[in-house]
């Protein structure tokens, strides 16, 4: 079992005997390549109980990167309110996807949430904090069609027993990868 750790946090993230009879996922985010335009609400105020959710249009352009073992996108909103950096990089020993956050603006890179796909359904967990509140953090990505794919972010104080989602993105496609 590896896991990964900050503060009262700790997070199973795989088993590495399970880990080996899974499926090689190295080609898992090849959906994700090409561009995008996606429907982003983020929750104002996190862990704080709140429903008000800003909304806004942004635009992703992803590609691959290490001849497929790992792929990076930019999403830009079309007034450059936000920006941000996601780079994914595949494990070939463990068959796992670690999946890095660089917030335009803080010049900062997350820590990585790790995961894959089972089902259709990509589940990325990994220990952080939040305004100086260890949480857990889940990635996941549901809904993938040709055209169409779904992110969503959430939180966990208590070490996954409850969540607050606290970011969504839907995503359509606008053109396909190049090559």
């Amino acid at each position: 079992m590896i896991a990964l750790s900050v503060g009262q946090i700790t997070v199973p993230v795989m088993d590495t005997d399970s880990a080996l009879s899974r499926h090689d996922g190295r080609h898992d985010f090849d959906f994700l390549h090409g561009r995008w335009q996606s429907r982003q609400r983020k929750l104002r105020k996190r862990l704080a109980n709140c429903q008000d959710w800003d909304e806004f249009t942004a635009e992703l352009h992803c590609q691959p990167v290490l001849g497929g073992l790992g792929n990076f996108d930019e999403l830009a909103s079309p007034a450059m309110t936000y920006t941000g950096l996601a780079l994914r990089l595949y494990d070939e020993a463990t068959r796992t996807w670690s999946i890095y956050w660089i917030a335009g603006g803080l010049a900062a890179v997350d820590p990585p949430v790790v995961g894959h796909f089972a089902d259709g359904v990509g589940d990325f967990l990994g220990p952080d904090t939040h305004e100086g509140t260890p949480v857990l953090v889940r990635y996941r990505w549901s809904g993938i069609t040709p055209t169409t794919a779904r992110w969503a972010q959430a939180f966990s104080c208590d070490n996954g027993v409850t969540w607050e989602t606290n970011w969504t993105a839907d995503f359509t496609r606008t053109a396909p990868p190049v090559g």
